[in-house]
């Protein structure tokens, strides 16, 4: 992963649309220009004027160099931009709210078993790394065409050390 303070890493990508909106910024489904990867960019607002924006997106960047599983969002590479921090991530098709969407009915047992199964190895990573996602949701739930199941978003994580599920 690159991290640089280079003001033009931006041009690399072309915009293809919003993925989400959050609190602390946008999330960019992008094309490379030159690989032709689709990839999430996650564009921070205002990271160096807000504090806890600032320290929030730090966070989630250090969380992120560690946690590097299977099931967790791989984080491709991070820069800045006029202040903004950017985090490119491997682009995921859905998340599980758009799958569940999809299926008024409810997910086929066998695929509730992997996905379930997918999410508890994330945790369990998380945790055996000392850290408490503390926002799990099916937003944060990406699911990729081939049923790999990836949690995101460590923004708002506990990487305290303490064998607890509620930090202050």
């Amino acid at each position: 992963m690159r991290s640089s303070a280079s003001t033009d890493l931006m041009h690399r990508f072309e915009v293809l649309g919003v993925v989400g909106e959050g609190a602390y910024g946008v999330v960019l489904k992008c094309r490379h220009k030159e690989t032709n990867e689709i990839v999430a960019i996650k564009k921070f607002k205002d990271s160096e004027e807000n504090e806890e924006v600032k320290e929030t997106t730090m966070r989630e960047l250090k969380m992120l160099r560690t946690l590097k599983q299977e099931n967790i969002v791989e984080l491709k590479e991070a820069f800045r931009r006029r202040g903004k921090l950017y985090l490119v991530f491997e682009y995921m098709e859905k998340n599980m709210l758009e799958l569940l969407e999809d299926m008024p009915n409810g997910a086929p047992p066998d695929k509730v078993r992997t996905y379930i199964y997918q999410l508890t190895k994330a945790i369990h990573w998380c945790h055996k790394n000392n850290i408490v996602h503390r926002d799990i949701k099916p937003e944060n739930l990406l699911i990729s065409s081939d049923d790999v199941l990836k949690l995101c978003d460590f923004g708002n994580v506990c990487d305290c050390g303490h064998a607890h599920t509620v930090c202050t």
